[in-house]
Formats: C-alpha cells, sequence, structure tokens
C-alpha cells in the first residue's frame, strides 16, 4: 500500500451501522468536526466525526490502584485506541443519504480537500463567504443568500461567544451584492460601526402619531386591556379623527385633534363614570406626549422612506423604553409586510426585498408574553418568503424565545450554548440539530459555530471569519478605564493643589 494511501485511511467501521450513523475504529487521532469518506456500494460517502473516545484495553475502569496504572504504562507504553462516531451526510455527488449502511470492516478516509471545496465553496454570486471549516482552514464556507433570506435565519449563542461578529460579518458580505438590511439596534451596538462594503443610515426611532394602528396606540398611553370604558371611547376617537383626516386630507396635529374629540365626548357626557374615564385617557395623552416628545411627532418622516439598499441600515433603539421598543418593531415589520404585498400586487409600495436583523430577540418575540412585535414577527416568519422579507433572531437566551418564531427559522449558525436548557429547546425547534451535533455546542470555542439549514448543503462546523471592519459595541476594558479615569483624577487633583499654593503664595487670595 502506498504513503499516500497510509495517511488517507483513517480507520474502519466497527459493530451495528445504520445509514445514518457509523461507529468507527481508529489508531490515527482525528478530531471532532473533520469530515472523512465511507465509501462502499461503489459511492463515495461524505460524513462528520461528532463524537471520540480514547481507551486502553489494559487499563479499564475496573483498576482502583494508581499503581497499577503507572505498572502497565511501563510494559505497555503509549498504547491505546480511539473509538469515534460518524454522521452520515449523504453520497458526494448529489449529498443524498443512501438507503443502505456500510458494513462492518469498512475504510474509513479523510475527505479530501478538493471534495470538501466543491461542497462547501462557490463563485456564485448568490453566496457569501463567512469563515472556514474548523477541521480544514483551507475550505472556505459559503452560504445561500436565497436560502438564507426566504427561509429565515437564527443566530444564538451564550454572551461573549461572538453572535455580534457573526452577524457583522453577514451583513457586510450582504452589502457587497449589494443587500438591503434592516437592523434593529436594542443597545446602540452598531450605529457607530464601520462596515467595509457599505456605509451605514442611521434610522431614528421617529414615529408619525396619525400612522399608528389602534393596537400601538394603546400601548403607548399604558391603557391596560381590562379598562374597556377607556378604550370604547379611544377607540371612538381615534376612528373619526382618522377616516376626517383621510376624507380631508388635513394635515393637522393627529394626537391634538384626538385630545379635543375627547374633550367633546367629555364635555357633551353626563354619566360621571364615563367622563372620568374620558378625562383619564386625556390625561394620558397629555403624559405620552410629554414622555415621548422627541420620539412622537406629526412631522417624523415615515421610517420606511429612510430605507436605503446597499447599506447597514440601522434603527437605533438603545434610548427607548420596552414598551416603545415594542410599538416601533411592530409598526416597521407591519408596514413593511404591507409595502411588500403591495409592490407584488400593484408595483406600488416597498420596491425590494429586505433582511431583517432582530438584536434581543427573546424579547421581542418572547414565549411567555405577546406584545405586538411577536404578532408581526412570527406574522413576517410565516408570510415573509413570498414577499422577499427574510428574519434574523438574534439571541443569547434562546429558550424564553417563542417556539413558533424560532421554529420558523430554517437556518441556524449556533456557536457556544452551555446551558442544557438551551440546547434542548433549540433542538425541538430544529429539524436539522441532531443529537450528536447537539453535544458540540458547549465545547465550541470563541467564533466556531454549527451551521444548519437550506443555506447549506451539509451542516458544516466553522470558524467564523473575523468582521474586516469595526464594531463599537464590543466588551469593555473595565480595568483600563478605572485606571485611566484614576490617572486623569490624579493629574486633575494636582493641577487644582498647584493652581491653589500659586494663588497663596503670590498674596492674591
Amino acid at each position: 500500500m502506498s504513503k499516500e494511501r497510509k495517511e488517507i485511511i483513517i480507520g474502519r467501521c466497527i459493530g451495528e451501522s445504520s445509514p445514518a450513523f457509523v461507529s468507527f475504529v481508529t489508531k490515527e487521532m482525528p478530531q471532532i468536526g473533520d469530515y472523512v469518506i465511507v465509501e462502499y456500494d461503489k459511492k463515495e460517502v461524505l460524513g462528520l466525526i461528532t463524537g471520540l473516545v480514547r481507551g486502553n484495553p489494559a487499563i479499564d475502569t475496573k483498576i482502583y490502584d494508581p499503581e497499577v496504572v503507572s505498572t502497565i504504562k511501563v510494559f505497555e507504553g503509549d498504547e491505546f485506541y480511539i473509538h469515534g462516531g460518524i454522521r452520515i451526510l449523504g453520497d458526494i455527488e448529489n449529498l443524498q443519504i443512501p438507503r443502505t449502511p456500510p458494513p462492518p470492516g469498512t475504510i474509513i478516509k479523510r475527505a479530501r480537500t478538493k471534495v470538501l471545496k466543491e461542497i462547501f465553496q462557490t463563485d456564485s454570486e448568490e453566496c457569501i463567504h463567512i469563515g472556514h471549516l474548523i477541521s480544514n482552514p483551507e475550505v472556505s464556507v459559503a452560504i445561500d443568500v436565497n436560502k438564507m433570506v426566504s427561509r429565515h435565519l437564527s443566530v444564538l449563542a451564550i454572551t461573549g461567544a461572538g453572535k455580534s461578529n457573526s452577524v457583522a460579518v453577514i451583513v457586510d458580505e450582504l452589502l457587497k451584492l449589494p443587500g438591503c438590511v434592516l437592523m434593529f439596534d436594542m443597545h446602540s451596538e452598531y450605529v457607530l460601526s464601520k462596515f467595509t462594503n457599505g456605509g451605514i443610515n442611521v434610522i431614528p426611532s421617529n414615529l408619525n402619531p396619525r400612522y399608528l394602528t389602534f393596537s400601538e396606540l394603546l400601548i403607548l398611553l399604558n391603557i391596560p386591556s381590562n379598562a374597556h370604558i377607556q378604550q370604547r371611547y379611544l377607540r371612538i376617537a381615534f376612528k373619526e379623527i382618522r377616516d376626517k383626516m383621510k376624507e380631508s386630507g388635513l394635515k393637522k396635529d393627529f394626537l391634538v385633534e384626538l385630545y379635543h374629540k375627547l374633550e367633546q365626548y367629555s364635555n357633551n357626557d353626563d354619566n360621571s363614570s364615563d367622563k372620568k374615564s374620558i378625562i383619564g385617557v386625556m390625561n394620558k395623552i397629555n403624559d405620552m406626549q410629554i414622555r415621548y416628545e422627541i420620539i412622537l411627532h406629526e412631522h417624523a418622516q415615515i421610517i420606511l422612506e429612510q430605507i436605503q439598499l446597499g447599506k447597514a441600515n440601522i434603527i437605533d433603539l438603545g434610548m427607548v423604553d420596552e414598551d416603545l421598543v415594542d410599538v416601533v418593531v411592530s409598526h416597521v415589520l407591519r408596514t413593511l409586510l404591507q409595502g411588500r404585498k403591495q409592490y407584488k400586487r400593484e408595483g406600488k409600495g416597498f420596491p425590494h426585498p429586505v433582511f431583517l436583523v432582530l438584536e434581543e430577540a427573546h424579547i421581542l418575540a418572547p414565549a411567555d408574553r405577546n406584545p405586538l412585535s411577536k404578532y408581526w414577527i412570527s406574522r413576517i416568519a410565516r408570510e415573509g418568503r413570498k414577499f422577499g422579507l427574510g428574519l434574523c433572531l438574534v439571541s443569547q437566551r434562546p429558550k424564553i424565545i417563542d417556539s413558533n418564531a424560532l421554529s420558523q427559522a430554517n437556518n441556524m449558525i449556533i456557536l457556544k450554548l452551555v446551558e442544557p436548557g438551551d440546547q434542548r429547546y433549540v433542538q425541538n425547534a430544529s429539524e436539522t440539530l441532531s443529537e450528536d451535533l447537539m453535544t458540540q455546542l458547549s465545547s465550541l470555542n470563541t467564533g466556531e459555530a454549527i451551521l444548519l439549514g437550506m443555506m447549506t448543503k451539509v451542516p458544516a462546523l466553522v470558524k467564523i471569519k473575523k468582521f474586516a471592519g469595526t464594531l463599537i459595541g464590543q466588551d469593555i476594558n473595565i480595568v483600563k478605564e478605572w485606571k485611566d479615569k484614576h490617572e486623569k483624577s490624579k493629574k486633575e487633583n494636582k493641577e487644582k493643589t498647584q493652581e491653589i499654593n500659586e494663588i497663596y503664595e503670590s498674596g492674591n487670595w
């Protein structure tokens, strides 16, 4: 057997195998995440090593004395065996799972770089490159943009595992196309960042009250669901003013007109209980105008009109409260979906597809509450494919994301996940995260990820490349900031003391 063939063969199948999973034994030391070829039935079948165990037959778990182990090692040396598990991914021609399992003793070979490049790399303009295989840095990994956007994406990981870098890499690659990306920036993380393939377009989270729905207005007014009288009068006034403005084309201040209409109801109503409720709504309008005076105004430009193609469009939500975040996100998602539907039907509306990046998805689509944003996220998850709207749900707490929203994300980039509840929840929401792959989630290093879904031909263990631009929202160096502040204070105190001494010595005090 040639030297080259010896280098390729790494082991043989053992025990019982299935068309989806194979056990093997080897004397070489492969790595979890290595791709291998199992050749049988005149086919080359691609597999992924998902588990490894090292042992020595002379040193088993029935030995209880470490001295005995030491003596055995003197005579046996460092002899060991390696058992492993391989997940079958499909034949290399069509990536279809074979209908028969490999026979025991079948040779396991390391997959050739050329084969891996044919599977994971592409020069297609409809794909973007986000990193390389962990097991083979020579192989760049591309994902299909059409399938990523139309079938939605989730990026999940613990804090500090590389979510922001992964999102930034994807956005930067999309801007090359040039794509249209709209990011809901919950922590003002991206507003000062710099992308290498396109600029950023920061969109203020301003809303024109005349375009709000009744449900959105209820949230901002903080009118509870059991305040039936307040809701009834507000609904009547809301509809009357909205219809009047549509018919006349008047551009008056919507909230002022709404307040005056409620004031009319109050003056004409003899029922003291109803009158008290109406005045309560009027007070809430005043409170809302004060609380959101910078954000709610009649001259606010429509957010959809500010979205630009080929730029990272960023809605800065870092300085607003959770109620307003809910309203802004639901308002934008609702108007985008309506705009895309109108464009598809009539050629008027919002003219191009959009990839929506939703940071802190567990806040916007929580499992235990029903904010408006959750409703519209679910709507776009179900209907967006038909109208060119794609979702990217980003979260470090996947188990509290609404399961319906998460399961609609048919593509996943899963970085390090440690908590078993998160792992199991993600597995339940995914059709492609198998048990053997799930066990790898806690051992991934920073920036390493499992790629699953229709955007990639087969599951991939990938090292996400480092974002080439500037990402402001990284962890701060706390110790450095303490030291810098301390040195600055010392310098200021020294200068102040020197100034006082000079005044004292001059006698001008």
